[in-house]
């Protein structure tokens, strides 16, 4: 029985429930993932119900209920056919890691209460400044997302712009391409700064020569930052960042990289060439949670030099005093926010574990598959590549489908725990679009997905059609279990 006073309860059932808890979630990294799907509001009513009373439930019971009820209706961003948005497949080492984050109480904002964690993100970061090309002061901070990553970098660089400018200027404005993630304008906005568009070249990238139009055009002076791209959300474009990073040097504009999806591809050596130029950036964040194998919620943010972050992010309180007039290194010094989970720990581990070699083999394998899928695209009549890959991204258009067609594709995958694909937009066109960064989604799993957009007389299984499809092109069979490929422990 539980207590009827906090007291009471905090450590009422522990073993019970650390048995529950623990079980949960060795079987949740060992077995074939279940894709799940959502349910309504009124499903999970129905369902679920109230969860919250004044008397409670109890560890076990309640651990039960989010096994049974609510976890189905959560989808599994580590499914192999999880290929919309950028998914997330974290390593074992780095999802059991996490929960000894969450049991340990650590506060990871400053290096008197959380040293040795500190200690252990800084060497991750350290790993990640290596692949960049960052000099050996370079260093930063893991924050929640990309988003709060970029928006912590673009204010490092308005703060460190403005007193450097001549008397009476006040730089407010960024330039990126309509390419750059939807945090930018977001951040911008946030800033009440002016986003100004770039137009990118005949590859959809970034140049330096048309940066330079419309700095020239704006007048240099009034940027604070350039934002270049290394693997576009939508189609992972890397732009020319050599180019771009020769004209910022040229007037002294802070050049922030945002490689949230696509910075992880600097591990991987068949690719590496593209990047060239990513190594003079003031600024770059990459998403571990993207295609690092890190659980939710981890941004890696680097500067340059670290210093002038510090100048525009540290906050100030004869409380802090303690920590703001000490020379260590205070991870909260150098993005938004004060309150801070140690949140690159669960990355750091799995590094530790599993070594940078088997990172390096890992993101080779998922730009192998993705080879696969394009290769397998261009020799489909009905299918067709929109723009050539740089990475692991692919986006490409069945022949003859309209928007409600891609929807109606996607919604049935879904609503069989088949795959979860949803259709993706370009200059007002609906797309097909594959996301691979899970080392578990195989070649098998992709033709798989493409048999299901044959048409109906190519089909694998014929005869079955897709209620719903305008063109009568659907999914073809109902998946049975053993057709949901798991993630395998590494």
């Amino acid at each position: 029985m539980h207590g009827k006073t906090y007291q009471q309860n905090k450590h009422t059932e522990l073993a019970a429930l650390a048995d529950a808890v623990v079980s949960y979630a060795e079987e949740r990294v060992r077995i074939e993932p279940p894709l799940d799907r959502p349910m309504s509001e009124a499903e999970l009513e129905e369902r679920v119900g109230s969860t919250i009373s004044a008397d409670g439930f109890g560890g076990v019971a309640t651990m039960r209920l989010f096994a049974e009820e609510l976890a189905p209706a959560c989808l599994s961003t580590d499914h192999p056919r999880y290929l919309s948005f950028i998914p997330c497949a974290p390593s074992d080492a780095a999802v059991m890691f996490d929960l000894v984050v969450g049991a340990s109480s650590i506060y990871g904002g400053s290096w008197l209460e959380g040293a040795g964690a500190v200690y252990a993100e800084n060497q991750a970061l350290r790993w990640i400044a290596d692949l960049v090309g960052m000099p050996q002061g370079a260093g930063g901070v893991f924050t929640p997302g990309g988003t709060i990553g970029n928006l912590s970098a673009l204010v490092a660089a308005r703060h460190t712009a403005r007193r450097r400018a001549r008397s009476g200027l006040r730089p407010n404005r960024v330039a990126a391409t309509a390419g750059a993630h939807s945090s930018i304008q977001s951040a911008c906005d946030v800033m009440d700064a002016e986003l100004v568009g770039v137009q990118v070249d005949d590859q959809w990238r970034l140049t330096g020569p048309n940066l330079r139009a419309v700095l020239e055009k704006h007048g240099p002076e009034s940027f604070f930052a350039v934002v270049a791209t290394c693997g576009t959300t939508n189609f992972g474009i890397i732009d020319d960042l050599a180019s771009v990073a020769e004209v910022c040097r040229e007037f002294g504009i802070w050049f922030h990289v945002d490689g949230a999806y696509g910075g992880a591809g600097l591990a991987a050596p068949s690719v590496r060439d593209l990047y060239t130029g990513v190594e003079h950036c003031d600024s770059f964040i990459v998403d571990p949670h993207k295609w690092l194998f890190a659980p939710f919620d981890c941004c890696a943010l680097l500067y340059r030099e670290p210093a002038l972050a510090r100048a525009a992010h540290t906050q100030k309180a004869g409380y802090l005093d303690v920590l703001t007039e000490a020379p260590d290194w205070n991870p909260t010094d150098y993005s938004v926010g004060l309150t801070r989970r140690a949140r690159g720990l669960p990355f750091w581990f799995s590094l530790a574990v599993n070594g940078t070699d088997a990172y390096r083999a890992a993101i080779e394998h998922t730009l192998d598959v993705a080879r696969l899928a394009e290769a397998e695209i261009a020799q489909r009549p009905y299918l067709e590549l929109v723009h050539g890959r740089h990475l692991s991204v692919v986006v490409f258009r069945r022949v003859g489908w309209s928007a409600g067609d891609y929807q109606a594709w996607s919604d049935r995958m879904l609503a069989e725990e088949f795959a979860f694909v949803v259709p993706t937009t370009h200059d007002g066109e609906t797309l097909a679009r594959f996301a691979i960064v899970n080392p578990e989604t195989g070649e098998d799993d992709i033709i798989a997905i493409l048999d299901t957009m044959a048409p109906a007389a190519d089909r694998p299984l014929d005869g079955v059609g897709g209620a719903g499809v305008t063109s009568g092109y659907g999914p073809p069979w109902a998946p049975s279990a053993d057709t949901r490929t798991g993630r395998v422990s590494e």
